[in-house]
């Protein structure tokens, strides 16, 4: 009797003993797992913030350069007569790089708030028309300069959305400029809206440009990501006019939907709810993290 009541014993603490050596195993297997992802992540952003310190040393030097040079040349006017035409080109060149300049840094401070949360727009019942309008107008001579068809596919019966006018400007004038900016000579970029069942609109950009893999389009839409992060990429640009696009979108409680083939081109989606779903979600100003939760509460 007392061998048999020996047994039960050891066969239980054997198989304590097993499973907690296998508990240890599986601890240190996942703790091996979590190391390897925590590396590659660590060197994938520090791959991206490498990138980006020598894409924006590139965006800020380039025309910082341009504006010390003509406005030294300008200001040796007395040592050596300049023709009045050279001069107003030279002023409009020193004007064209300050604006890039301030773009750049405006575009920096802007992704800044939205990811501290102390981003806010100013929303009021606002016509799209007219902005669409005046974002094709603005961008039309930079199409007809390298070589791209501008299209105006925007009908005239878009309802009114309820947003701030300045950030929905933003956010049509970088997704039409990144059109441009990847659509070949030749080709051509296409804006159109409508209006969908429930009052909201729906704006579309499509072009034939170069288009993107899923994995490059993840990349462009990180904050600061290029999908040519190297020198000799043939478009310039700090990486942060999809991000900060996505980000304006989401606080007028609306969605970005981008599909893309690589060498087929680009159709970028943007859906702004009705105006009536919006007052009656916020009667204030929508404010990044706050309350509703974005854009996800008003889908």
């Amino acid at each position: 009797m007392l061998g048999k009541s020996i047994r039960p014993n050891r066969s239980t603490s054997l198989i304590g003993e097993y499973a907690s050596l296998l508990g240890d195993a599986v601890l240190r297997n996942r703790a091996r797992m979590a190391e390897h992802s925590a590396r590659i992540e660590a060197e994938l952003a520090n791959r991206v913030k490498s990138e980006f310190i020598a894409n924006m040393s590139h965006e800020l030097r380039t025309p910082l350069n341009t504006i010390i040079g003509f406005s030294k040349i300008l200001a040796e006017h007395d040592k050596r007569r300049i023709p009045q035409n050279e001069i107003v080109e030279y002023a409009q060149l020193i004007n064209d790089s300050a604006g890039h300049l301030l773009s750049v840094i405006n575009d920096i401070l802007d992704i800044s708030k939205i990811q501290s949360g102390k981003f806010t727009i100013d929303t009021r019942e606002t016509g799209l028309e007219e902005i669409l309008r005046y974002c094709i107008a603005s961008f039309q001579k930079l199409a007809d300069d390298v070589g791209v068809e501008l299209i105006d596919g925007v009908i005239n019966a878009i309802p009114p959305v309820r947003g701030d006018p300045g950030k929905l400007r933003q956010i049509f004038a970088n997704i039409i400029s990144n059109a441009i900016k990847f659509t070949p000579k030749g080709g051509h970029v296409v804006v159109s809206a409508l209006s969908t069942t429930d009052g909201g609109v729906v704006v579309e950009v499509k072009d034939t440009g170069v288009g993107m893999t899923e994995e490059e389009l993840g990349v462009a839409l990180t904050p600061f990501g290029q999908v040519d992060g190297s020198k000799t990429r043939w478009r310039e640009g700090t990486g942060l006019g999809l991000p900060i696009a996505r980000s304006l979108i989401d606080l007028h409680g609306g969605r970005l939907d981008i599909k893309s083939a690589k060498g087929k081109g680009t159709i970028v989606s943007i859906m702004l709810p009705s105006r009536h779903l919006v007052s009656a979600a916020r009667g204030r100003d929508l404010v990044l993290g706050e309350d509703f939760g974005g854009a996800d509460a008003l889908r």
